[in-house]
């Protein structure tokens, strides 16, 4: 027979490196194109070559690998297609504060050819960084395929793309009110600014009404240092205060330029004065237009301002006054409205189908209320400004003749104008990271070549990802996908919250609230921390992380090591040929198998409803409660007797076969440890990556006989629960007496009673009939089906129990009486805060409750 090699003790930094190693060495997360199979596929949403490992990266591609190792395991064609983003704005700061502080240089410095280049040998040194750390959380990507938004191939998809919708008339160029980061130097889209609200001030303005002595037009604005570009005061027509106001021209201050009073229905005439300044643009450095206050910063602006209209008398009153301020996402600046020359997408166009297709469920959303989100936002979108004032991104593909003065937009890039043969130059800026990561799907898998990729592999099957670029990312790879592939680019949204802190907090720098993953991995192990991060998640909604759950799930790893080692050290004369049959299967068995059976099915169907933090627990129950501490416990005396053969490699098959598929129903979860143990256990197959996912056992007639088993269990916690309130000591055995409702209960009991013995410390069992008179001085439980009795009297010391019982009253009493002075005395109850004395109150009502219950306890011992 064979002998198998037991397990050492568990440490999850010896084997998890070890194993991803081995995975990645037999190429187990690449596959070719097989179009005999089903497809599955996902692409991971790529992060910021800028960036390292954080709990929101752990969370998405814990879930993503979650669902990859599931699909593998079911046969699918599986891709897990991974890569990074160049994150233009975020990268080119990176790489500008580095220059500056180890070189003293600026990017202008350098001139761009240069930057670039620098920004280039950036991203090799450390831009992989987070794949290395994606690596470590045992996500199983195929590394064979990884792209970058930037490398060659999706260079000319996104060309590609851009000329396609200029020709279409969808990508112009033309003059608008951007918004615009004077930090970053560059134009923004509108979801990358973000709204704050902030105390600020609302300064009450007197512009001079001309022609008119004395008379004032007073404007209330949260920017007085903005007004030199006013053009126009606005107010309701319907405003009787300003009507014969409407069509007279007003002073503007300090440039004593002419502004008109124009009447507008936008205008709410109940907020601050009813005028509203209209100022289309200005800069974040005062201009010509500003007269004396030319080259001033926005903030010395505003301070100089207010002060010399105070002087002037042109400054009515000063309001507090709380209002919405939009920040750059990147750097947290105020942005600026400002009218500029950009590079925009026609988005009502592409808006309508990516509507439709939502709408329509051909794209859904898990969970379903975020279609609501999704639906709003392009409902109510405005042109996308795409060019961006940066030099590391992709540059955009159009060049102006300096002599004719056409605009050439090419694939190619050009070196004369086709028109007159003039010189040309290249647009300077670079365009919006999310233009080009919105081909993601479909440009890493080669468009705009038909590849067999593409082919085989899109759509993608689900994109996980967070709810907070739902407008950054989501809809746009929806709309450029229906423009450029004609087709969805993934049938479902997977959508998660964000990680926060033990105390609901999101983690931040600023709070110093963030738990680096890589740390606890190093601590506790990748196993663990997955395990944490989905069971504490659903769909959607943002989860809690606290470290004790991720120390109770390395324990649960634990217990399954123990119990595996258990199962090894009783393999003797194991015999891998031998297949039960239903007649060998105990009611133990039976049951065994139905909990096995109904696992498989809660776990797939839960994994194919997107419920991972569901199919997780329902696998962790099973392994804890079923297998574990009920099961191995009634295996014992079997595999310990040689009297039947049969029976004992019956109960060998069983918690092997039920071992090793519980393994494989937890290996997306947790795929270290599960690797680890299955290749200790007799197995088919070179690894639990590509073993077949779990299927029922195949025995008839379970059910009933795994509900009298369950009649049985509930007895057993009962006697349990009765000793443990009675403070019987661990060990010490007593009779049990059982009283069953029905003929087929009795008969159960009677020909299993000895698991009553090895679970519940029997010393015999008594059946009861139905005319049999109920014994006295003994506990009682009820169960479906049965009443339980425990006889006390010989069980319990009274008088040990009778001094245990009088210690502790003295002792309640003067915690009572303690607590009681406390609450009554005034001194106290005024000047502690309120939580400290409700948690007085508290303990309080605890004692008095614990002090009823040894009252009980005393008067019970009498009865005895």
């Amino acid at each position: 027979m064979k002998t198998y090699e037991n397990l050492t003790t568990y440490n999850p930094g010896e084997i998890e490196g070890k194993w991803y190693s081995y995975w990645e060495n037999q190429g187990y997360f690449h596959e070719e194109v097989d179009t005999n199979k089903e497809p599955f596929s996902i692409v991971l949403p790529p992060p910021n070559v800028t960036g390292m490992l954080h709990m929101g990266h752990a969370l998405d591609n814990t879930l993503q690998d979650i669902l990859i190792r599931f699909k593998r395991m079911q046969g699918y064609n599986v891709l897990w297609m991974p890569g990074t983003d160049h994150a233009g704005i975020a990268t080119q700061i990176k790489v500008e504060e580095m220059l500056a502080k180890e070189e003293g240089k600026s990017r202008y410095d350098l001139g761009r050819e240069k930057f670039v280049e620098r920004v280039w040998e950036w991203k090799k040194e450390y831009g992989d960084t987070i794949v290395k750390q994606i690596r470590s959380l045992g996500a199983s990507c195929d590394w064979s395929r990884e792209r970058f938004t930037l490398d060659e191939g999706y260079y000319h998809a996104v060309r590609e793309v851009f000329v396609k919708l200029y020709e279409k008339g969808l990508i112009y160029r033309g003059e608008r009110i951007i918004n615009w980061c004077p930090r970053c130097a560059t134009a923004l889209s509108d979801v990358e600014v973000e709204h704050e609200d902030e105390h600020g001030h609302l300064w009450h303005i007197k512009y001079p009404v001309k022609g008119e002595d004395n008379r004032f037009v007073v404007v209330a604005t949260t920017r007085p240092e903005t007004m030199f570009g006013d053009v126009a005061v606005a107010v309701n027509p319907d405003d009787d205060r300003y009507k014969d106001l409407i069509g007279k021209t007003l002073i503007l201050p300090f440039v004593n330029r002419e502004i008109p009073v124009i009447a507008d229905d936008y205008v709410d005439a109940s907020f601050g004065t009813g005028c509203v300044k209209i100022t289309p643009a200005h800069d974040p450095n005062m201009n010509e237009g500003a007269g004396k206050f030319n080259g001033m910063t926005r903030e010395e602006a505003r301070k100089q301002v207010v002060a010399e209209l105070k002087e002037l008398g042109l400054l009515e009153k000063i309001d507090d006054h709380d209002h919405a301020v939009g920040h750059c996402s990147r750097c947290n600046t105020i942005i600026e409205p400002m009218v500029s020359k950009q590079w925009f997408v026609d988005m009502k166009p592409l808006a309508e189908p990516a509507l439709k297709v939502v709408k329509d469920h051909e794209v859904e959303f898990v969970p379903e209320r975020f279609t609501k989100t999704y639906v709003n936002w392009l409902e109510n979108i405005r042109d996308w400004t795409i060019s961006r004032q940066l030099w590391w991104g992709h540059r955009i593909p159009a060049w102006y003749c300096d002599d004719c003065g056409e605009t050439i937009v090419s694939r190619d890039d050009i070196t004369e104008c086709p028109h007159c043969h003039g010189h040309v130059t290249q647009d300077p800026d670079v365009l919006d990271t999310w233009f080009s990561s919105g081909l993601w799907p479909f440009a890493t898998m080669g468009w705009p070549e038909q590849t067999p990729e593409l082919k085989q592999w899109y759509p993608t099957s689900v994109l996980v990802t967070g709810y907070d670029i739902i407008f950054f990312w989501v809809a746009r790879m929806i709309f450029m996908a229906l423009e450029f592939e004609h087709e969805i680019p993934f049938k479902h949204v997977f959508i998660h919250g964000l990680v926060r802190d033990s105390q609901g907090r999101k983690m931040s720098k600023s709070l110093g609230n963030g738990i680096n993953p890589l740390e606890v991995i190093d601590q506790y192990g990748a196993d663990a921390l997955r395990f944490t991060l989905v069971t504490g998640n659903t769909p959607g909604n943002d989860m809690r992380f606290y470290m004790e759950r991720v120390e109770a799930n390395r324990n649960f790893a634990n217990k399954i090591w123990n119990a595996s080692k258990f199962v090894l050290m009783n393999l003797t004369n194991y015999d891998e040929s031998f297949i039960p049959t239903a007649d060998d299967l105990t009611l133990a068995d039976q049951w065994i198998v139905q909990k096995y059976n109904e696992t498989v099915q809660s776990v797939t169907s839960n994994l194919d409803k997107f419920e991972l933090g569901e199919a997780a627990s329902s696998v962790y129950d099973f392994i804890w409660n079923t297998y574990c501490d009920w099961y191995i416990e009634l295996a014992k005396p079997r595999l310990y007797s040689e009297s039947n053969e049969r029976d004992r490699r019956t109960v060998q098959y069983l918690l092997v076969t039920i071992l090793r598929h519980m393994l494989e129903l937890l290996h997306p979860f947790m795929p270290f440890v599960t690797e680890h143990i299955w290749q200790h256990l007799p197995h088919e197959g070179d690894s639990i990556v590509v073993a077949k996912w779990p299927e029922a056992l195949k025995f008839d007639d379970l059910e009933g006989a795994a509900r009298q088993m369950e009649v049985m269990m509930d007895a057993i916690k009962g006697i349990r629960n009765m000793r443990a309130e009675m403070n019987v000591p661990l060990g010490k055995k007593a009779e049990v007496i059982v009283a069953p409702t029905d003929e087929a209960l009795a008969q159960t009991v009677a020909d299993h009673s000895d698991y009553f013995v090895t679970l519940a410390w029997a010393e015999k069992v008594t059946i009861l009939g139905a005319d049999d008179p109920k014994p006295e001085n003994a506990t009682v439980t009820v169960v479906n089906g049965m009443e339980v009795y425990l006889l006390l009297k010989d069980l319990i010391d009274g008088e040990k129990e009778r001094e245990r019982i009088a210690k502790e009253k003295i002792q309640m009493e003067k915690e009572i009486s303690r607590l009681e002075g406390k609450l009554s005395n005034q001194g106290f109850l005024a000047k502690a805060p309120e939580a400290v004395v409700a948690k007085e109150k508290e303990k309080l009502e605890e004692y008095k409750q614990k002090q009823q219950a040894l009252l009980e306890r005393e008067a019970f011992l009498e009865t005895l």
